[in-house]
């Protein structure tokens, strides 16, 4: 883990949650047959964000080269940390619907599916991570214990 924190655009990984949100849409309506393959995809696009922070996702990269010149700077940034637990939970999630779906247990896919798809829902289309406010909620806990 790195000792610094990293400041990023959260309108990025807003932008990252409209990708996810696309590909979680598809791989639901697919099912746990042809959905297969966008939620393959998905874990692909979790793990960068994961494990370095959303500022490494390939979401990111086409934010910064297509959406932020076009709409300027950011008036405020915010810590990578709690958009990267959001992206684990995200990876965790996409993963168990993948592992479901390739088990052949439909139910599985589609549990930990529709999961990643209203998290994504909730950031793209209202702004709010869910996984950021787990983070924030955990820290919370943490600090009154200590």
């Amino acid at each position: 883990m790195t000792s610094t924190d990293i400041q990023i655009d959260p309108r990025g990984y807003r932008f990252g949650a409209a990708i996810t949100l696309a590909f979680a849409v598809a791989a639901v309506l697919l099912g746990s047959d042809a959905g297969l393959v966008p939620m393959a995809i998905l874990v692909v696009l979790f793990i960068p964000a994961a494990f370095i922070g959303p500022q490494a996702s390939v979401q990111s990269w086409l934010f910064k080269r297509l959406i932020r010149p076009r709409i300027g700077a950011p008036t405020e940034t915010e810590s990578f940390r709690a958009p990267r637990f959001a992206q684990q939970m995200g990876l965790a999630m996409a993963a168990l619907a993948l592992v479901f779906g390739l088990l052949d247990v439909a139910a599985g896919f589609y549990v930990f599916g529709v999961l990643v798809l209203i998290a994504s829902f909730l950031n793209a289309v209202f702004g709010f991570c869910l996984g950021c406010e787990i983070y924030l909620g955990f820290k919370k806990l943490t600090s009154r214990a200590a």
